[in-house]
């Protein structure tokens, strides 16, 4: 039996919906998360503006250990939790809870590989001035690592956007999950080449977006 094709497109055009809601929620609460975090490593460790050792070995080693859990282990891990956030284990909004999980921490490293490039120059001229531990954060710790942050969190969006596709075998809709209902189970593998095409795409596009205004903010 021939494909429908015509019925394909709008469910083509949801999944496309679900997988950019997925992404964006997901990639909003996670650089809340990451965000702090990644901070937090920089500052506490040894020999910068707020040393604390035990802060830094302990948030050090849970993001260690939540980065080494695959996606797709902590998808069907946290599902109790999940459903105690949402209601559900099933869905675009139940997906948007591991996703967080497993892009926060990462993140999280982003951040701090960013931050470290900054001229340790900087942060003694800060001190020198008399800046706080929070202006030497927001004012210059920040502003001089924005543009490798604008490169870390286009890496981390694309992240999102293959863990979402993953998020698809345990019925968390999106592209993923189009995927493998048409693509996979039903042997239509030119749904699956019309799918991996959209993301491709997808990806592309936030590239060159991260590319373009991480260049323009490095010219500042």
């Amino acid at each position: 039996m021939p494909f429908d094709w015509t019925a394909f497109w709008p469910q083509l055009a949801e999944a496309a919906k679900q997988t950019t809601s997925m992404v964006s929620f997901s990639l909003l609460f996670s650089a809340l998360l990451g965000i702090p975090i990644g901070v937090i490593l920089v500052v506490t460790r040894d020999g910068h503006i707020l040393a604390n050792r035990f802060v830094f070995t302990v948030l050090n080693s849970i993001i260690n250990i939540l980065r080494s859990i695959p996606f797709i282990i902590l998808l069907v891990a946290i599902i109790p939790f999940t459903r105690l956030v949402v209601g559900t284990s099933i869905g675009t909004a139940a997906a948007i809870v591991p996703l967080v999980a497993y892009a926060a921490p990462y993140i999280g490293r982003l951040i701090e590989n960013s931050l470290l490039e900054v001229d340790k120059g900087v942060i003694e001229a800060a001190q020198a001035m008399g800046a706080t531990p929070w202006q030497i954060i927001w004012r210059f710790l920040i502003p001089e690592a924005l543009s490798s942050l604008v490169l870390a969190l286009t890496i981390a969006t694309i992240g999102l956007i293959g863990a979402s596709a993953m998020a698809g075998a345990v019925g968390g809709g999106g592209l993923g999950d189009l995927a493998i209902t048409y693509g996979y189970q039903q042997f239509k593998t030119e749904i699956m080449l019309v799918t991996v095409a959209l993301l491709v795409l997808f990806v592309q596009v936030l590239q060159t977006f991260g590319n373009i205004l991480s260049k323009k903010i490095r010219r500042r």
